[in-house]
């Protein structure tokens, strides 16, 4: 294993500025790729005593493990927070603005699978322990951490089906590396034996943490006071339905173009009023893009950036939404106010082979949720929620269509799709007070 993680370090020296061109070129898009590089090498200015470092990816991580960063800065802990890209940095700096003003927390970018740049962001930082989330398997970086005689866990921890499949495709290298993890903090039993079967010797089952996310009561709140002015079904049967599609992402937008046509369709001739869509993209980079494939489309088209102030009222000049078919949510961390409008949500990367987004935040608001083919990344919670009844999942754009017609036009099955959902999210709470019962004593002995 040493030698295989030693020609893996090679190969990233070697191709080193072929990765460094990618970021640049991907910066010409997301600008703050072109940011922090010393930070990508190590180089960062601690400022917290012997913190917690704590690691999520990517912005969807790094949301999910806000309820246990936030347990573990309660209880005295300083955390030192890394990201791997520009999304998830944004996100942990709003997320934790008032501890990192405080000085209880800070955030980076991750260093590089570079050996020294790894050592150099121990050395500056001297964490007492390093927490990982949701399937970290960075070879150099969590060999690194161990040979520097960091404790290391992961918690959130998931070991999907697919990524087990890609492991033994490649020989079982990156499934040798999860032995590294003195403490694995997983969501269920499944993954539980999954990580036992690849040398986890510690192995906890202690739930996922997003479904301990607050409900923003202020997004709820501007969701709620539009309803009536907007003539929208959640707030009253027999006004417009409303749906929504969530985290949508390349190539399923000309899919859900044709679900829309099909569900106007469908609605009409049952004579309800032509539904109202939210559609939330995935990326900020393709709000412009996206907004012309509608437009294109016939659909005609309202931006929340143009006609909903900072409070998310409508400015003097918003259009008249009877006459909007799709509003388009081109704005970040407005998730709660997009869900709260609607009846029910279809959540994005599931029509095509991505996995699936998080299916965790529509329950949290009681709606009836749909996916698509591909749910693999949503294993926990999605094959307990699709046996529980509240996840209907759809092979094709036509079935997906006509079962969303049929929840819209029947109230009978709306009604036990909302209850199914709130009794399946208080069943699943709790996860971060779980988590903590392990990870504080473990913390403790290091």
């Amino acid at each position: 294993m040493s030698l295989l993680i030693g020609v893996y370090e090679l190969q990233w020296h070697l191709l080193l500025p072929v990765f460094l061109l990618f970021l640049w070129r991907r910066g010409q898009r997301e600008p703050l790729y072109r940011a922090h590089w010393d930070e990508r090498f190590g180089s960062v200015a601690c400022r917290l005593e012997r913190p917690l470092w704590v690691h999520s990816a990517s912005m969807g991580e790094i949301r999910g493990a806000a309820p246990l960063v936030r347990a573990l800065l309660a209880a005295g802990y300083p955390v030192w927070i890394t990201t791997l890209t520009p999304a998830g940095r944004t996100a942990a700096l709003k997320l934790f603005e008032e501890a990192i003003a405080q000085g209880r927390a800070q955030v980076s970018y991750v260093p590089l699978e570079l050996g020294w740049a790894v050592r150099r962001l121990i050395r500056r930082v001297r964490p007492r322990a390093a927490l990982m989330t949701e399937i970290d398997t960075w070879p150099v970086l969590l060999t690194t951490i161990r040979r520097q005689g960091v404790p290391l866990c992961i918690a959130n921890a998931q070991y999907p089906k697919k990524s087990i499949e890609r492991d033994r495709k490649w020989g079982g290298f990156r499934a040798g590396i999860f032995p590294a993890y003195e403490l694995v903090l997983c969501k269920s039993e499944t993954h539980a034996q999954r990580f036992r079967a690849v040398g986890c010797e510690q192995v906890v089952i202690a739930g996922e943490t997003r479904f301990d996310l607050p409900v923003s009561p202020q997004q709820i709140a501007a969701a709620q006071a539009l309803l009536g002015p907007w003539q929208l079904a959640t707030a009253a049967p027999g006004q417009r339905p409303v749906l929504c599609f969530a985290s949508a992402i390349v190539g399923e937008d000309e899919q859900f173009i044709e679900a829309i046509a099909q569900v106007q369709a469908g609605l009409q001739a049952t004579g309800l009023p032509r539904p109202l869509v939210v559609y939330v993209p995935r990326s900020p980079q393709r709000f412009d893009t996206v907004a012309q494939l509608f437009e294109a489309a016939g659909l005609r088209v309202a931006r929340r950036s143009r006609m909903l102030d900072a409070t998310l009222q409508p400015t003097p000049d918003a259009p008249d939404m009877a006459g909007v078919d799709v509003l388009l949510g081109d704005s970040l961390g407005e998730m709660y106010f997009y869900l709260a409008l609607s009846q029910v949500v279809v959540v994005g990367a599931s029509f095509v082979p991505l996995g699936a987004h998080n299916v965790i935040e529509p329950l949290a608001l009681k709606k009836p949720v749909m996916v698509g083919h591909s749910i693999w990344g949503i294993e926990y919670p999605g094959v307990e929620a699709l046996a529980a009844g509240v996840l209907q999942q759809h092979m094709t754009i036509p079935g997906l269509s006509a079962a969303l017609v049929k929840l819209l036009t029947s109230p009978a099955d709306y009604a036990a799709a909302i209850a199914g959902a709130e009794a399946f999210y208080a069943e699943h709470g709790g996860a971060t007070a779980r988590h903590m019962a392990t990870l504080v004593p473990w913390l403790e002995r290091r």
